[in-house]
């Protein structure tokens, strides 16, 4: 009976629904909601989220055009900081002024005529330099670690290359003049340059290098313009031009051995400060800190300090002028390492190095203004093209760190491996 009941259900054929009816059927169902139901979620804020996020405001309608919807208002951030502090100009400005500051005040103090209180003056501003940043410390503007033992058992000889770096700078800088001088500070980038490449693993490029020939050439043309400006001064073989070319000699060689001390005290800072991992302030805080008592006890036994020779060094004209222009030194040694630090924040680095470039001009030009540096042809053509090559070398730096960072992503050559890494690596190629 179930069989025959089933056969007759499946034989019928299916129920055919016209046309008209199933149109209307299908707007009933389209346009009414759906039903919510127990098992069905309810729309979450989420959801809703997501459709705002993909909503288009079509604005109001016109006949076949839609106007523009109404801008929404736009709330912007506005910083607390005041403009002055982030207007770059003030920071180089500052950096550019101290520089100028530090290199005039040296000058006078040691353009006496028999200077020779050199350790003295570098105890003075070391003195001054640590009450200056103490202070700061103490008002919560600057921050630095406080002295440890093994710190300055680990940093005591970077401060002995220090030593060695500013008093062969002071002695330099008393026998030439401060164009001369600056000029020929440029050499010690060259130094340093070929002892990242040696220590390091850096490199030169040739822009570098065309920088570097231009540094040479400035140098020479600087020396030569200076003796010849000795000679036709006091004659070709005068008593008077002889001991000028002779001091010039011995401010020649006290710049020779500055560019020495000042490119090993750079590459061995920098190798040393991987271990102490010092900020610009430590390294201000040890460097003078640990030169005080070795400068003091080369002052007490190395100068002379009879009555005859201080008065010598401090006529009692100028004595008030002198002592001032050795605590402004000091000073400005801090006003170079916090504004060199202000300026990186506030620009770049590499605009850092290009006012660093740019920073030698103004500093030849001050030992012009205020000073008896002679002003020829030659000397400002060196001043001009030692200028010149500190640009075309912040330029060459520039590209190669833009290099650098490009090759990053993907790199193209195998890098560098010491003896060790390479022949273990050999040994399992055999």
């Amino acid at each position: 009976m179930s069989g025959m009941i089933l056969n007759r259900v499946t034989a019928n054929p299916p129920i055919r629904i016209p046309p008209r009816l199933e149109q209307s059927i299908a707007r009933i169902i389209i346009n009414q909601p759906p039903v919510t139901t127990a098992t069905q979620e309810l729309p979450t804020m989420a959801d809703d989220k997501k459709r705002d996020d993909y909503a288009i405001e079509m604005g109001e309608r016109d006949g076949d055009h839609f106007k523009p919807p109404t801008p929404v208002p736009q709330h912007t951030f506005t910083p607390t900081t005041s403009s002055a502090a982030n207007n770059p100009i003030l920071p180089i400005l500052s950096y550019c002024g101290s520089s100028i500051l530090m290199t005039v005040t040296n000058k006078y103090v040691l353009s006496g005529l028999d200077f020779n209180l050199n350790f003295f003056l570098l105890c003075i501003q070391s003195v001054v330099c640590i009450a200056a940043i103490q202070t700061c410390k103490s008002l919560g503007i600057i921050t630095y670690r406080d002295f440890n033992s093994d710190e300055a058992k680990k940093w005591f000889p970077i401060s002995l290359l220090l030593i060695g770096m500013i008093y062969t700078s002071t002695k330099a800088l008393q026998f030439l003049s401060i164009p001369v001088y600056t000029i020929f500070k440029n050499l010690t980038i060259i130094l340093i340059a070929y002892g990242e490449v040696l220590w390091f693993g850096g490199s030169v490029t040739p822009m570098a290098l065309f920088s570097f020939g231009l540094m040479v050439l400035s140098s020479v043309i600087a020396a030569w313009a200076d003796i010849q400006h000795a000679l036709q001064n006091y004659g070709h073989l005068s008593t008077e031009a002889s001991a000028r070319v002779s001091t010039l000699n011995s401010g020649y060689m006290w710049m020779l051995f500055n560019c020495f001390c000042t490119a090993t005290y750079v590459l061995g800072m920098r190798k040393r400060i991987k271990l102490t991992n010092f900020k610009d302030f430590d390294t201000m805080f040890y460097n003078n800190f640990l030169c005080i008592p070795i400068l003091l006890v080369c002052s007490l036994f190395v100068e002379n300090w009879s009555s005859e020779n201080v008065n010598k060094n401090f006529p009692a004209a100028q004595r008030n002028n002198l002592i001032i222009a050795m605590i402004f030194s000091g000073l400005s040694s801090v006003f170079i390492s916090y504004t060199s630090a202000w300026c990186v924040r506030v620009t770049s680095s590499t605009t850092y190095s290009m006012v660093g470039a740019l920073n030698k001009l103004p500093i030849a030009l001050s030992g012009l203004i205020f000073f008896d540096a002679p002003v020829t042809l030659p000397s400002v053509s060196a001043i001009f093209i030692g200028f010149v090559s500190g640009i075309v070398y912040a330029l060459a730096k520039v590209r190669q760190n833009a290099a650098k960072a490009a090759s990053s992503f993907l790199p193209t050559t195998q890098p560098p491996m010491s003896a060790s890494s390479q022949s273990a690596r050999d040994s399992f190629k055999t």
